[in-house]
Order: structure tokens, then sequence, then C-alpha cells
């Protein structure tokens, strides 16, 4: 599997050959590609759907701390999962009425009449206990700090909770999908060919013994700027393979 460098190295590369590189002068520096790109990360995640993932995370809680700092990818929390039915250890046992009756109906003798009646009894029973006793958590995520706020104070240090998250993707990975690559070296090389045009269009001529030369960057300017309005038109559009908001219609 090729590396972050690797990945971004053959990018600056086919971009480099985009701009005429090796047949004319390209007055760019390694920054330039590095700063362009940063910027096509950043509006691509701000922008793209396709820029997360869903992902389970294990927290293991700590006595009388309800606060916890996630890692960076972290997006969202969408809901937090306890192993039990509400105990305050993940040791105690949860005694239910329809564990026999679900084993022997449902599991040993999955082909006789009632054994899904039985599962969902038992489904309804551990929902409902989860309910009065405890099992579900209330919390809130702030996406900017990655601080979780748990509404209650864990008892004991031994219970781990699951996290339903949504991730940022690495950059690796967008560097290798098949969609959102050529997004993002599209708006790559739009960012370096504007600043390319910056460059130009401060010296537009340049003095020559016939007269001079006048240089392209304005019309690199323009150029960039339009792709880069083609390209944001292109999230819209979910070129990226994004995907679109179920309850817009029309």
């Amino acid at each position: 599997m090729a590396t972050i460098d690797e990945l971004k190295s053959e990018l600056f590369k086919s971009i480099y050959y985009n701009l005429g590189g090796d047949m004319v002068d390209v007055e760019l520096d390694p920054n330039h590609y590095e700063y362009g790109l940063k910027q096509a990360f950043e509006i691509y995640r701000q922008r793209s759907s396709n820029a997360v993932e869903e992902s389970y995370l294990f927290l293991d809680l700590v006595e009388d701390q309800n606060e916890y700092i996630l890692p960076t990818e972290v997006m969202s929390i969408q809901q937090v999962f306890r192993r039990t039915l509400g105990s305050a250890s993940s040791s105690t046992t949860s005694l239910e009425p329809f564990e026999a009756g679900f084993m022997n109906m449902y599991l040993l003798q999955s082909g006789r009449v009632g054994g899904l009646a039985n599962y969902e009894f038992f489904a309804q029973y551990q929902e409902q206990a989860s309910k009065m006793f405890g099992g579900y958590v209330n919390y809130t995520f702030n996406p900017s700090t990655k601080k979780l706020t748990l509404v209650r104070r864990p008892r004991n240090s031994d219970e781990s909770v699951l996290l339903w998250a949504h991730n940022q993707k690495p950059d690796f990975m967008l560097l290798q999908d098949v969609y959102a690559y050529p997004w993002i070296k599209g708006y790559t090389q739009a960012m370096v060919k504007k600043s390319l045009g910056e460059a130009r269009e401060k010296f537009a001529t340049v003095a020559g013994p016939a007269g001079g030369t006048v240089l392209n960057g304005a019309a690199l300017k323009a150029e960039a700027e339009n792709e880069m309005v083609t390209l944001l038109q292109d999230l819209s559009n979910y070129v990226d393979g994004g995907a679109p908001m179920w309850f817009v219609i029309g």
C-alpha cells in the first residue's frame, strides 16, 4: 500500500505536468503544492458527506468523571451504548424472565412455532428495562473541542461504553478514493494555478530584445476561478460520491 508521501508526490507530479512542466518554467515551490492540497482538503471536508465515515469506538469510563476528550478525527456522536441494561457495573448480571424461553424456543429449536414471538418479547424487555434502569446514556458532544459530556456520574472504573460515531476519513484514504481523488486533484491544481497567476500578473511584461514577453497571469487566474466554481458545483451534484440529503425532494 502506498504511503501518504508517495500519494502526495504522485498528485503533485500530475499537476506539474498539467501546468506544462518540463516544457515551460513552472514557478512553484513545494510549499505551494502543499498549501493547495491543504485548501482542497479543507473545502472537501466542509462540503462533502464523502469526507466522513461511520465507526464505533470503545470508551473506558473513569469513576466520578463525566467529561472525556475524544480524538480530533471524531466529528459527531450518534449514540452511547452500554453493555448492561442499566446496572452500575459491567460485571453485574442482568436478570431477565424470557432468557430460558428464548434459548429453548428460538436458539435451540428455531424451527418451532413461537420462536420469533419469544425473541420479540425478549427484545421488548431489554428496551423497557433500559429505559427504566439507566441503560441509555444522555450526553452532549462539542465538535469543536471534541469534549464528550455524559449526563451521569460513573460509579466505578470497570465499565466500557460503545460510541456510535462519525469520523473524518484520513487524508491517505481520500487520495485513494476513486470519486474523491479527481475532485481533490482538480481543486489543488486550481489553487496552485491561481498562485502562479498571481505571481505572473505582478510582472505582466518581461523586457526583451524583441519588445518583451507578456505573461499569462490574468488568464491563469481566470481559469483557476472558473475551475473552482465548477468543482464546487460538482459537490452540489454529488459527483464526488457524497450522499444527497434524503429530505430534499426535487
